[in-house]
């Protein structure tokens, strides 16, 4: 196995250059198709959200890199990006990945929406024809690994989200949401979570805007009761945050919508009324020199960790708990690896048997030849019998020496076999007209045939 993660994240990273090497989710297909292109790549997948970015590769040696492909794609300085890079090899890349899976390294422990941007990112790689043998059964053991997590501990027991903390933040800034507006900029998945959050929290007149119109009205429709968000078009973008006491923006514009140009605006037909802005957009949608303006307060993706940081306290345990399961998770993975990586052993074991079998056959042929086809059926499932009973010891010892990675038991075992150069008998091949001189185990063979052959005839 020679898998590769690499990636960069908000542990790693300030959000200044995250957002430099984020990907837009319609760009995301072509770079996983360039990625797959790349020497020495077998299969690959990428995974960009707004805290990071990773690489995920089943490569042909351990000499293939992939910080080349980021800094070349983004045209980075490598000196520049190196430091915050990560780089996971085999096993500990397998563990990395359940644990981002299950919402273990998360800003905000617990959340539930990276689970699906994990799958989001494998059904790209899937359509493109990108993952198959080796990540496929990877990422269905972290699915499942998530899965486990979610269900048998309480770290998803509270619905928890980078929407759900900023709008913690909102409502510790005002006290009340009672009588504010708020304008969601942008219609995906966070800015309805946040809508949601926000209903929740009172608040009694929400905008909501997206590029796509009939986007934005699809989301409003969700909505029911009497707090429904009212669509405003994108050409209006800037009228209607004027009038918004709260902008929580999260679209995938690749430059800032909104300058500390257009916040002066604001502040001057608010009448200098206080406006805060969540930023939760990478690359970000709102100039950081906003934040300079007095009466305009700007917190962005990476300010929400204060916040965050209290959920966490709270799921430490739950938190342990989950650590716990995952390590479990990724030792049975490497188990079922280990068991896979032995296959080839196992199949050329039976081949080396069934060579052996098919050799004294052929060498016996003329003694067996005035036997009945129902009695040559018979010497041929007592030999199969024979040789599964013989090989099975083996078998076990070769599974078990898999398990607990002991290369040297499968060494010996293959030298003992001779399994390197073994030939797989062909259809075509003929019992050679000369003979060595016959051992006593041959000459005992010989035996044991002409006993059987006579025993079958007595029968028939």
């Amino acid at each position: 196995m020679n898998l590769i993660l690499l990636g960069i994240n908000h542990k790693t990273a300030p959000i200044e250059l995250r957002e430099r090497v984020a990907i837009p989710r319609e760009r995301l297909a072509d770079l996983t198709r360039q990625l797959s292109s790349v020497a020495g790549i077998r299969e690959a997948m990428i995974l960009s959200t707004c805290n990071r970015v990773e690489i995920l590769a089943a490569a042909e040696s351990a000499d293939v890199r992939l910080d080349h492909f980021l800094t070349g794609h983004f045209s980075i300085d490598p000196a520049e990006l190196a430091p915050h890079l990560y780089e996971f090899r085999n096993i500990a890349a397998v563990r990395h990945l359940f644990r981002v899976a299950a919402s273990l390294d998360s800003m905000v422990i617990g959340e539930s929406q990276i689970l699906g941007q994990v799958k989001d990112a494998y059904n790209v790689g899937r359509e493109l024809g990108v993952i198959s043998t080796e990540l496929e059964p990877l990422l269905q053991s972290a699915f499942s690994a998530a899965k486990k997590v979610r269900s048998e501990t309480e770290i998803g027991g509270t619905t928890v989200s980078i929407a759900s903390v900023a709008v913690d933040l909102a409502r510790k800034i005002f006290g009340s949401l009672n009588g504010k507006t708020i304008f969601l900029v942008g219609a995906g998945k966070m800015s309805e979570l946040a809508a949601r959050h926000l209903v929740a929290q009172g608040a009694s007149s929400i905008l909501l805007t997206n590029r796509t119109q009939s986007r934005a009205e699809s989301m409003a429709a969700h909505f029911t009761g009497s707090v429904r968000p009212r669509v405003v078009a994108w050409e209006s973008l800037h009228e209607a945050a004027s009038q918004a006491d709260i902008v929580i923006t999260s679209t995938g514009a690749p430059h800032p919508i909104f300058t500390r140009e257009d916040a002066q605006t604001f502040l001057h037909k608010r009448r200098n009324r206080p406006m805060f802005f969540i930023d939760i957009a990478v690359p970000r949608d709102v100039d950081s020199a906003v934040n300079r303006l007095e009466g305009i307060f700007l917190y962005d993706i990476d300010d929400l960790q204060s916040v965050a940081a209290a959920h966490l306290a709270e799921r430490t345990r739950q938190a342990a708990d989950a650590e716990a399961m995952i390590a479990l998770e990724v030792e049975r993975y490497e188990q079922r690896q280990r068991t896979v990586d032995i296959a080839p052993v196992i199949v050329a074991l039976h081949q080396r048997a069934e060579e052996m079998r098919l050799t004294e056959l052929r060498r016996m042929h003329a003694r067996l030849a005035s036997l009945t086809p129902e009695q040559s059926s018979a010497i041929d499932v007592l030999c199969r019998s024979m040789i599964n009973k013989l090989l099975h010891p083996t078998l076990l010892a070769l599974k078990q020496a898999a398990r607990s990675g002991d290369s040297d038991r499968i060494a010996a075992i293959r030298a003992e076999w001779a399994l390197p150069d073994i030939l797989v008998p062909d259809a075509s091949d003929h019992v050679p007209s000369a003979e060595p001189a016959k051992s006593t185990a041959e000459s005992t063979a010989e035996s044991a045939a002409d006993d059987l052959v006579a025993s079958l005839r007595s029968r028939s």
